[in-house]
């Protein structure tokens, strides 16, 4: 249903940004049609539940040639710090502020998180290893 939806309004002019499950091939349908954006939801809206697929959201992004906005269910900072590490371009948040015991404060979080969140996509991250790798120098150290 979403896809004929944004299908229709496609034909008729509109700029279409679905709000979706976390369904990754129902991402590139909506982008192969012509979608400006697709919206995966982090978990159900208003649930505060934080990140429940991130895996497909992964797949979502690194899939994608149009802007990924996560949306809804997105509970603290840190979770849309996490939506920013792993390449989303942006992440839409609502409930978690205006629901918070102090709204303002809240949002001065969640500026700081995305901005650690975009900057550390930006910066990238180490490889992941099965075993310890030590990083310390092992020559010129100072003798003591």
């Amino acid at each position: 249903m979403t896809l004929e939806a944004a299908s229709s309004l496609i034909d008729k002019g509109f700029k279409v940004l679905p709000y979706i499950n976390a369904d990754p091939a129902l991402a590139k349908r909506l982008e192969d049609i012509g979608c400006a954006t697709v919206m995966p939801l982090a978990s159900p809206i208003g649930s505060g539940n934080g990140i429940k697929n991130e895996e497909s959201i992964k797949i979502i992004i690194d899939q994608s040639k149009i802007p990924v906005i996560v949306d809804a269910g997105i509970a603290v900072p840190s979770d849309a710090s996490k939506m920013l590490e792993i390449g989303a371009d942006a992440v839409l948040v609502n409930t978690a502020i205006a629901q918070a015991l102090k709204p303002n404060i809240m949002a001065k979080a969640f500026k700081l998180g995305v901005e650690a969140g975009r900057n550390s996509f930006l910066a990238g991250r180490i490889d992941s290893k099965p075993i310890a790798s030590p990083s310390s120098p092992e020559i010129n150290l100072i003798d003591a």
